[in-house]
């Protein structure tokens, strides 16, 4: 029986009522085969000997005998118990909150094996937190080695490895640790083994049944690691062997190709926009529109992740792609996670493209009913060659006469589900993601691993570096005067707030009071404008105009000017509270300035008061280094992948113990094993294989790119 197939209510255990059971299933383990692989976070090392005296070094576990009980008031509330203990190397002191009971527990003269971690204070070795184990009533034990005594004849919580889980309120460590010993005495044995033999004999794995009961556990240290090994391998090994179908899939859907032979060659429509441009592509630009060709020309449908930083061009390129998918006599939907983003791509797309000859439309939520009505029946009918919109353009009654081309602009900011609604709108459409966000290595092998990635990594000839800066909110002042010089020098500037309207609980600005006050007091002579999410949309469309035209010279707003934003003459970018925004955005925002051929300049503004080790750690990355990949990586180290990719929903990444940002070389060798088995019985149907394909049918659903 596989892992998954123990499909048995937990409530078959001993001792588990309904109370356990419901904050199990609050916890999502909801059967035998959900409770075992509830893995610990950590496990405590109780078979070794840490006499008081090296409390420093890690949790304390020794043989103490009780010499004293005290009582204390804490803060002048409660009477709480205090009880000195001493083992062969020092004293110490057991503080007992709340539990006055402990006094007819820990009984004067008498020994104890001992866990708990201690630190020096108030003169003495104190502990609050601790477990106790009581000794056969012996006096000779102080004679003995307390070493030997903490090993001998192990019970439940000395004298061997303990597990420690995550825990819902209403659960402890004790139920828990019973509840998984019970079910592994039960079934552990009888299971089968998942992985290849091949593989199993290759790295010297531990059998299926051995690991599971390994990892909660041990009878070592290194039988703990050997497990860990082998759990983690698997996960990662199954994961990858999804990704593979999944691309193997994809390609094994066969269309009409394109231009075959043209070697990614530009059609007549592209090289008319490329004549048109007033500028050269970049090297990047050039390079990934050829391999773009390519994929359009191809037999199978493109599935391809666009990757740059910010300002790196990414939309001409689209562009160019969607142009090529026109002239194949295919559609080309662009989607884009705001209405700000979208009617700034289909105001390029109608300045560039409409006088080639091209159909463009704009589709958002907004639009009005008779307008709609209208717009949809063009597209149906084929007489829209490329839509660009937000959600709308996968709503039920859009249809399409002929969708080729499915772009996906910030895709992170869409979910799984969202990305295959509007894939279903065609039949095997080509697909162009686009991030301005960087993906890390890791991230590329596991959830885009099915995905061909490129990346444009050199920015348009002229730009400046953006200089970054770090200010106190009390010295912000300076900031202000910065400004107040960058203004009259003819520039523009935003200023951004992480709340929109005012929070007393929260005390910190807001774009509201924020915009009045600059307009009022700081900036009277500049004219300032405010945008948030809760405008409407043409309101915002009018400021941001006005912005453009430089007839606004203060943007105020909130992160809603994060991406679609594109002014060259506004240099200053002002983020108040930067320690409250991710890093992604962080970046995001530094990136609406840079943007014309003057120096341009981001002052990340933080509170007075104290910051959270995460928080001063986003501002040192984004003060050390302007490089999209490096914050990438930070980001996903601070976040985890599911934050980066738009891919916390949905049961994406279903990693029970691995993590592709620790595991990354066993990460890599996953993929290999996993690749090459495909390559050899692409569908699983040799007898070796016949076992993983088992496990892999009951296995967390999983869409890679989700189409």
């Amino acid at each position: 029986m596989f892992l998954r197939e123990l499909t048995m209510s937990i409530d078959s255990l001993k001792g588990v009522g309904p109370v356990a059971l419901h904050s199990l299933a609050k916890g999502g383990i909801c059967s035998i085969g959900a409770l075992l692989s509830h893995y610990p976070r950590t496990w405590e090392d109780r078979s070794r000997y840490v006499p008081l005296k090296d409390f420093h070094s890690g949790p304390v576990c020794t043989v103490v005998q009780v010499m004293a009980h005290d009582w204390f008031n804490f803060r002048e509330r409660t009477r709480d118990l205090k009880v000195y203990v001493e083992d062969a190397s020092a004293k110490g002191v057991l503080l007992c909150f709340k539990r006055p009971f402990m006094e007819k527990q820990l009984v004067v003269g008498r020994y104890y094996r001992l866990w708990g971690a201690f630190q020096y204070k108030f003169g003495e070795l104190q502990c609050a937190s601790f477990e106790v184990e009581a000794l056969a009533e012996r006096t000779e034990y102080n004679l003995i080695d307390p070493a030997t005594i903490v090993n001998q004849a192990p019970k439940r919580h000395f004298g061997r490895i303990l597990p420690v889980y995550p825990l819902s309120k209403t659960l402890t460590q004790s139920m828990l640790r019973r509840f998984i010993e019970q079910a592994l005495n039960q079934y552990a044995d009888h299971l089968e083994e998942e992985l290849p033999g091949y593989l199993i004999q290759r790295d010297q794995l531990l059998p299926k049944s051995q690991a599971i009961r390994a990892i909660h556990f041990p009878g070592s240290l290194e039988e703990l690691e050997q497990a860990r090994h082998t759990l983690i391998y698997a996960e990662l090994f199954y994961l990858e062997v999804l990704v593979g179908k999944r691309a193997k899939e994809r390609r094994s859907v066969q269309r009409t190709t394109g231009c075959p032979g043209s070697a990614g060659a530009l059609l007549p429509l592209q090289q008319r926009l490329l004549e048109r441009l007033p500028f050269r592509l970049t090297q990047g630009q050039t390079e990934v529109i050829r391999i773009i060709n390519q994929d359009l020309d191809g037999p199978s449908p493109m599935a391809r992740l666009l990757q740059g930083d910010v300002g790196s061009g990414k939309t001409l390129v689209s562009f160019f792609a969607a142009l090529r998918g026109v002239e194949l006599g295919g559609q080309v939907a662009l989607m884009a996670p705001t209405e700000l983003l979208a009617r700034q791509h289909g105001e390029n797309a109608a300045r560039l493209l409409e006088p080639l000859g091209v159909r463009p439309a704009f589709l958002t939520g907004n639009l009005k009913t008779a307008g709609r009505t209208q717009l949809l029946k063009r597209l149906a009918s084929g007489e829209i060659d490329f839509v660009i919109g937000t959600h709308a353009l996968f709503s039920k009654d859009v249809q399409y006469k002929n969708l080729r081309l499915v772009v996906v602009d910030e895709q992170h900011r869409f979910g799984v589900l969202q990305r295959q609604a509007i894939m279903a709108k065609g039949d095997h459409p080509d697909l162009l993601m686009m991030s301005a966000t960087p993906i890390p290595r890791t991230l590329a092998l596991t959830v885009f691993g099915d995905l061909d990635i490129s990346t444009i990594r050199d920015l348009p000839p002229g730009r400046k570096p953006i200089e970054t800066h770090l200010a106190r909110e009390s010295n912000e002042a300076k900031v202000y005067d910065f400004v107040r010089h960058e203004l009259a020098a003819g520039r523009q500037a935003y200023f951004v707030y992480p709340l929109i309207e005012a929070d007393e609980r929260k005390g910190i600005k807001d774009a509201q009071s924020m915009a009045t006050r600059l307009a009022q007091q700081i900036f009277p002579q500049y004219p300032v404008a405010l945008v948030h999410s809760k405008l409407d949309e043409e309101e915002k469309r009018r400021t941001m105009e006005d912005f453009r035209s430089g007839a606004i010279c203060i943007l105020v707003a909130t992160s809603v000017v994060e991406v679609g934003v594109d002014v060259p003459n506004a240099n200053c970018m002002v983020i108040e509270h930067a320690e409250r925004f991710g890093l992604s955005a962080l970046h995001q925002l530094r990136g609406r300035v840079g943007r014309g051929d003057t120096q341009s300049y981001c002052f990340l503004v933080y509170s007075d008061a104290v910051l959270t080790d995460e928080s001063k750690a986003r501002l040192k990355v984004m003060l050390e280094t302007p490089d999209g990949f490096v914050i990438a990586e930070q980001d996903l180290k601070l976040r985890g992948p599911g934050h980066i990719t738009g891919t916390e929903q949905s049961g994406y990444l279903p990693l029970e113990i691995a993590d592709p940002i620790r595991d990354a070389a066993l990460l890599e060798l996953a993929r290999i094993d996993a690749f090459a088995m495909l390559e050899q019985d692409p569908d699983l149907s040799h007898h070796e294989h016949l076992q993983v394909a088992h496990v892999l049918s009951r296995t967390a659903p999983f869409s890679p790119i989700g189409i």
